[in-house]
């Protein structure tokens, strides 16, 4: 807790920064969201990407098509703004006898997402992670106590802002990858919060210490070596993922490497510090505690004199 003004400072500045790039340099939508045609080809040896272009420039179908290397030289994915709805022939022949001559390939891939299609895809991703959020944010309370509740989904709302944020930075393509590595990255930091805000219910009951501060650095230190451990196994091999696992999870890796790492320093040092700043009493909740057990010694006395047939 001695270091929390500075890791909440540090936290400030990372947010804020993200703010910042996803405001001015905004996300790029891949067509899963926005709509479009992705048309994947591979060639027998390096890519004419240049003699491609060339190619390409003759059909107005390909019209401000952008064409790029997906992972290794001899691959390449062509990806256009329109849907080619209203192309009659298969949008994957066209590409074909349009590239003749450029080479031995193979189209491997062709995803179509038409515009409106895109936008109600975007519309239920962000209501699924509004839909988890809220759903967190019910569980925490009922679970602890509201100040609980909204420290997690503080804690969230800043892992999540963070790795927004570092899409942006990457230039990286939102689809629904994206949404699953986000959600994932939600389930993996309220767990680790949800470990850390037990064992201080636990050192509230069980510890004599008098302030909070105390109950929390207690708590987390006892906690460390577990999430720790466990965050280095999962980063590990998120990093195998991400560096051996191609380009088609190379965005779901990155946002999940990104999310993890960000999720495990917010459950030690934003989360649990959070409880102070929203005005945790440890002498009212201790309060709550001990009327709350009262109340279940009583029911359990109440339930023993009726299984013995004493009123």
């Amino acid at each position: 807790m001695k270091k929390s003004k500075i890791a909440m400072a540090v936290s400030l500045i990372l947010v804020l920064s993200s703010f910042f790039l996803i405001f001015t340099k905004g996300l790029n939508f891949g067509i899963d969201f926005a709509g479009g045609t992705i048309i994947q080809v591979k060639y027998e040896t390096k890519a004419p990407i240049d003699e491609m272009r060339k190619k390409l420039e003759g059909n107005p179908i390909f019209k401000g098509a952008s064409i790029n290397e997906f992972g290794s030289p001899d691959e390449v994915v062509i990806r256009l703004k329109n849907s080619s709805e209203s192309v009659i022939k298969d949008i994957g022949d066209v590409t074909r006898d349009q590239l003749a001559g450029t080479g031995d390939f193979e189209i491997r891939r062709v995803d179509i997402v038409g515009a409106k299609v895109g936008s109600e895809l975007r519309e239920k991703g962000i209501m699924a992670l509004t839909l988890a959020i809220v759903g967190i944010l019910i569980y925490v309370a009922v679970r602890f106590e509201w100040r609980f509740a909204v420290a997690s989904v503080l804690a969230l709302a800043h892992d999540l802002t963070i790795a927004i944020g570092a899409i942006s930075l990457a230039g990286l393509d939102v689809n629904l990858d994206v949404i699953a590595a986000l959600l994932t990255v939600l389930g993996y930091s309220i767990n680790d919060t949800i470990i850390v805000f037990d064992r201080i219910r636990e050192e509230i009951s069980d510890s004599s210490a008098k302030t909070v501060n105390d109950i929390i650095d207690e708590s987390v230190t006892r906690t460390m070596s577990r999430t720790v451990l466990t965050s280095l196994t999962v980063l590990i091999v998120l990093v195998t993922l991400f560096v051996f696992g191609g380009e088609i999870i190379h965005t779901f890796a990155y946002t999940l490497l990104v999310g993890v790492t960000v999720g495990t320093y917010s459950s030690i040092f934003v989360a649990s510090p959070l409880l102070e700043v929203l005005g945790f009493n440890l002498k009212t909740y201790r309060a709550k505690l001990s009327e709350k057990a009262a109340r279940a010694a009583e029911k359990e006395r109440l339930r023993a004199q009726f299984e013995q047939g004493v009123v």
